[in-house]
């Protein structure tokens, strides 16, 4: 399979619940992270959209599954960011309940994207995903955004702590920094990408 042209990212559809999603075929995968860690911006830096993925100044916009087609076997899924965004508590358990389904359920999903916070890696939220996803043996890929918010040297410091952390989990499990505001790291999450997508 060639490489995927990310730049061909096209809005499908977004959706509520399972039944809604399209056939269970070809290759998906999703990005998540807490609501504030930057995920809409990583999603329009990756595809070289601005528009793709709506950037807001309200975290937890995304309150639905809403994928992306890249070619006839290949999509992003963004997933609903949850956490830190200010909305009722039934609503982030309907996100939890969607989520969860989404994850366990979603035979062609090969691996998934989280983002955080490099200033606040591994939150309550984060450890969970990461250890539902060694549970079902789901390759994870963790982006420490926001890279530009550190000195170099408090960058490494963090990397080597997330490393560390992370080595106990059976599933396949890799760590990078990013920036999506200095465009640093996209390299890496396209390799990583390239390896799931092929």
């Amino acid at each position: 399979m060639t490489k995927p042209n990310y730049q061909n990212a096209q809005f499908m559809l977004s959706v509520a619940g399972l039944e809604q999603l399209p056939p269970d075929e070809g290759v998906e995968v999703a990005i998540v992270g807490r609501s504030n860690a930057g995920k809409s911006s990583v999603l329009n830096m990756l595809t070289q959209n601005k528009g793709l993925a709506r950037v807001s100044k309200t975290p937890g916009r995304t309150q639905l599954i809403n994928l992306f087609s890249l070619d006839d076997q290949r999509r992003l899924a963004d997933l609903p960011g949850y956490g830190y965004a200010k909305v009722p508590e039934e609503v982030k358990r309907k996100w939890q309940r969607l989520l969860d389904a989404y994850l366990r359920s979603r035979e062609c999903l090969r691996g998934l994207v989280l983002v955080m916070d490099i200033r606040h890696p591994l939150k309550e939220f984060d450890v969970n995903m990461l250890h539902w996803c060694s549970e079902s043996a789901l390759p994870v890929h963790i982006l420490l955004n926001k890279a530009d918010k550190l000195s170099h040297s408090a960058v490494t410091k963090t990397l080597q702590e997330v490393t560390k952390k992370i080595a106990s989990y059976p599933n396949e499990t890799t760590v990078q920094s990013f920036s999506t505001l200095k465009k640093i790291g996209l390299d890496a999450l396209q390799t990583k990408l390239g390896e799931w997508y092929s």
